[in-house]
């Protein structure tokens, strides 16, 4: 009996095609359904059009559908992948902008600080009403979440939900290539242990053979000016601490105190890096300017290739569905999960990234223990500020989200408390159409 898999948010050229392709790419899958749900609905039929140059060109008996309504397309569905943004960039620009006013120089802004939390209070309420949805129409399906802020919202569905979810990020298994490149390790000859939060994990081993593959990295990092220079935020990190982080250089700087918060320090660590997005200003912006001008191009240069790449790609998803419902196979990857004693000296609410061992029998979490003290202390910090927006977003309360802004890192290490105060109230203000769930938007 073929599967039903669901793409909400499919309007996504990039994610859709790969990870349709990857799903196909299983001899368990050849004949899936694949339904894709967008409410842009010019994305959507271009989406619909990519897919099925997919299936002709793998020759599949599979089927693709399109529709704007997410109950119709969810209802019976195996496998569920979430890649939605709530608001356009005329919204969330604002998120990296107010900040700036105020001194707080941010990069990206999708994860955590003053831009990752109000991102969250805006994509909450949707993420719960797709897995309220998912409870009545698929309550079996094993739910992928690719959104952003990942710890918190996928921390939030699983304290409000009993559906099967978890998040993915390809920050993990894309640095360790990255690791293994750079000491000239092929793909099958390493292996790692990497746990934290969601772009903020640590290689806690890496391992090359089954020898302890960290030494040839410090070397390497220390004598390379090539390496050295490709992630200066990384690097730098990694030389001060001990482990290597996952998530890029220009991600990182915005999550910790040190890098941005003069511009000295700017300029040194967040300027020149070699590799992808080393820590512009409103990196992300451009870059959503940029795709916005060029998203339909994209579309129809696809569209119009005589040959398709049907290779699977290293996105965990497709092995995660394989394992649980197509042959079977078990599969290791690093999830996203409460913590619940997972890893013993961060909080227990904690939504932590750790390996997760994907079966026939569902998604269980692989056991951790105690990460490094100094790891531990970076991390639970951030987690708990997490926790504290959950808490923000469950309550209505935008005391907690004052709260939240007041230990970030990075806003605490530029401005005052009566600063952050301000300027939380101002981005409370400006996204006072998307907070109506609050009980008031005075802190």
């Amino acid at each position: 009996m073929s599967k039903k898999f669901t793409f909400i948010g499919a309007g996504s050229l990039g994610f859709t095609r790969g990870l349709v392709k990857d799903i196909l790419s299983f001899d368990a899958f050849k004949d899936a359904e694949i339904h894709l749900m967008d409410i842009h609905e010019g994305r959507l039929e271009y989406s619909k059009k990519a897919v099925q140059k997919l299936i002709d060109a793998g020759k599949y008996p599979a089927t693709v559908h399109a529709t704007t309504d997410r109950r119709k397309a969810l209802e019976g569905a195996d496998g569920v992948l979430i890649t939605i943004l709530q608001g356009g960039l005329d919204v969330w620009r604002h998120d990296i902008e107010i900040p700036k006013k105020y001194g707080v120089d941010i990069c990206v802004g999708d994860t955590r600080g003053p831009a990752g939390v109000f991102r969250f209070l805006r994509t909450a309420p949707v993420m719960l009403d797709i897995v309220r949805d998912v409870e009545e129409l698929c309550q079996n399906a094993i739910v992928l979440n690719y959104t952003n802020p990942m710890s918190m919202l996928v921390g939030y569905l699983q304290r409000m939900s009993k559906a099967n979810i978890t998040g993915l990020c390809h920050s993990v298994q894309g640095s360790a290539e990255m690791l293994a490149g750079w000491i000239g390790a092929k793909k099958g000859e390493y292996t790692y242990t990497c746990a934290g939060i969601n772009h903020q994990a640590f290689y806690l081993d890496f391992k090359v053979n089954g020898q302890d593959a960290y030494p040839q990295l410090h070397e390497k990092i220390t004598t390379d000016p090539k390496v050295l220079n490709a992630e200066q935020v990384r690097n730098e990190l990694y030389l001060q601490m001990g482990y290597y982080p996952t998530e890029s250089s220009g991600h990182v700087s915005e999550y910790l105190p040190w890098f941005r918060k003069r511009k000295d320090l700017i300029e040194k660590y967040c300027t020149h890096g070699t590799n992808w997005n080393p820590g512009e200003y409103a990196y992300i912006v451009k870059a959503y300017e940029e795709s916005g001008a060029t998203w339909e191009n994209a579309f129809k240069e696809f569209l119009a290739q005589d040959e398709v790449d049907l290779a699977r790609g290293e996105e965990y998803a497709s092995n995660i569905f394989n394992a649980v419902f197509g042959s079977g196979e078990s599969f290791i990857f690093n999830g996203n999960q409460l913590n619940n004693g997972i890893i013993t000296n961060l909080p227990a609410k904690a939504c932590v990234e750790t390996p997760v061992l994907a079966s026939p029998a569902g998604l269980q979490n692989i056991h951790i223990g105690e990460l490094p003290s100094n790891l531990a202390t970076l991390i639970s910090l951030s987690a708990q500020i997490e926790n504290m927006v959950v808490d923000a977003v469950m309550e209505g309360n935008p005391w907690l989200v004052y709260q939240a802004n007041l230990f970030d890192p990075l806003t605490a290490a530029v401005l005052s408390m009566a600063e952050i105060k301000t300027m939380t109230q101002e981005m409370l203000d400006k996204n006072a159409d998307f907070l109506r769930y609050f009980k008031s938007l005075k802190i």
